[in-house]
């Protein structure tokens, strides 16, 4: 049986936004033996990239029907170490196609229409993420679009609850100025893979809630890292953006055991609180989340001032924010940064599949060479794209 003609065409707020928010809902988000999301966009399904320096949403109509969806965005980052080379890249996402139109060739479609438009742009490269057992996201873009793995970070979440995080009394911790903040970035981060070159862009967003660093008190005299570049010998620093502010998430499946867990911890908080069970946040309802971002060490000690600032973040969204049911961030797989981020595997996923493909034939030599890089370096997530 034939099928009419695929009309792809760029995004009208007017006559497409109901019907991509009724896709979104239709479309299930997630690891199938994990969880499933459903994504909130607040009356905007281009919120996630809206942000962006530059971005462009596509739409799929089969018949009058609005059948799929697809987002990209454009930026200038870090692809290479040790040449700190800069490269134009392309962010493909929010990939969606209706569940009775799919394996019609409507994703692989969406993906080249976006890649035109990037290379219409002087993008160098595409790249994507998805979960790394999404067997149907790997086989179109590896296997049909020649995409190739590149890697695979880790996304670690930690439930926000009411019980607040005692900060020790021997860290000291200070939320940075703006300019402070993009001069530590640049000097500590600049050479780290996909760094942004708009942070400050980023940091003086106002979804982008501060920059904060921690370091032993008494450790130094002075503000940190002022015009006499004065460092602790141990510190750490972390942004924070906050998601929630842009769309929300609601739980539509979840494994047993985490219904189990959350009943019982629910159950033993009321009637045995000196237990102090942590417990799982409603998930049900709409929630927001806040990411941690930039996050970044220095020092023998620098464990200990992660741990803590991320109890920090812990504790502004318990009291300042009414619906961050989570905090969540995302670090290279390898990294030994992420052994200190509290979290919860629970809700975690450990391994993340990042794919990248050049666009231009003199970037596919390095190309080549960028993918057999270990992955043991660190990796800058930017919030404009979780």
């Amino acid at each position: 049986m034939g099928y009419g003609e695929v009309i792809t065409r760029s995004y009208d707020r007017q006559i497409d936004r109901a019907r991509v928010e009724d896709l979104e809902r239709r479309c299930e988000v997630g690891p199938a033996e994990r969880v499933f999301l459903f994504t909130d966009t607040l009356g905007d399904p281009i919120c996630r990239i809206r942000n962006s320096p530059m971005y462009k949403m596509l739409v799929a109509e089969l018949d009058r029907e609005l059948v799929g969806v697809i987002q990209g965005s454009i930026k200038q980052v870090t692809v290479q170490k040790p040449h700190e080379d800069l490269a134009k890249v392309g962010y493909v996402l929010g990939l969606r196609v209706a569940p009775l139109h799919r394996r019609k060739g409507i994703g692989s479609s969406l993906v080249c229409k976006l890649e035109e438009w990037f290379t219409s742009n002087d993008v160098d490269y595409a790249y994507m993420a998805t979960e790394k057992d999404n067997e149907a996201s790997v086989k179109l873009f590896v296997n049909k679009l020649g995409y190739v793995n590149f890697r695979t970070p880790a996304i670690l979440v930690h439930p926000v609850n009411n019980r607040m995080f005692h900060t020790p009394s021997n860290v000291q911790i200070r939320k940075l100025r703006i300019e402070e903040a993009e001069n530590l970035y640049y000097k500590f981060m600049a050479s780290t893979e996909f760094f942004p070159y708009d942070i400050g862009n980023i940091l003086r967003n106002k979804l982008s809630l501060g920059t904060w660093v921690a370091y032993p008190r008494g450790e130094i005299v002075g503000e940190f890292g002022s015009n006499g570049q004065i460092f602790p010998k141990s510190w750490a620093m972390v942004s924070v953006w906050n998601s929630g502010e842009l769309f929300k998430l609601r739980l539509g499946k979840a494994p047993l055991s985490c219904l189990l867990y959350t009943k019982s911890s629910k159950l033993i908080d009321k009637f045995l609180p000196c237990f102090k069970l942590p417990a799982i946040p409603d998930f049900y309802h709409p929630f927001g989340f806040y990411f941690m971002y930039g996050m970044h060490r220095e020092g023998p000690l620098s464990g200990k001032m992660v741990r803590t600032l991320c109890q920090f973040v812990h504790n502004m969204a318990s009291t300042k924010s009414k619906d961050c049911k989570v905090i969540v961030t995302e670090v290279g797989g390898s990294d030994a940064l992420r052994l200190h981020i509290p979290h919860w595997k629970l809700l975690s996923c450990p391994e993340d599949l990042w794919c990248i493909k050049a666009l231009k034939n003199e970037k596919k030599k390095t190309l080549r060479e960028l993918t057999k890089i270990p992955p043991t370096i660190a990796l800058f997530v930017d919030p404009r794209e979780v």
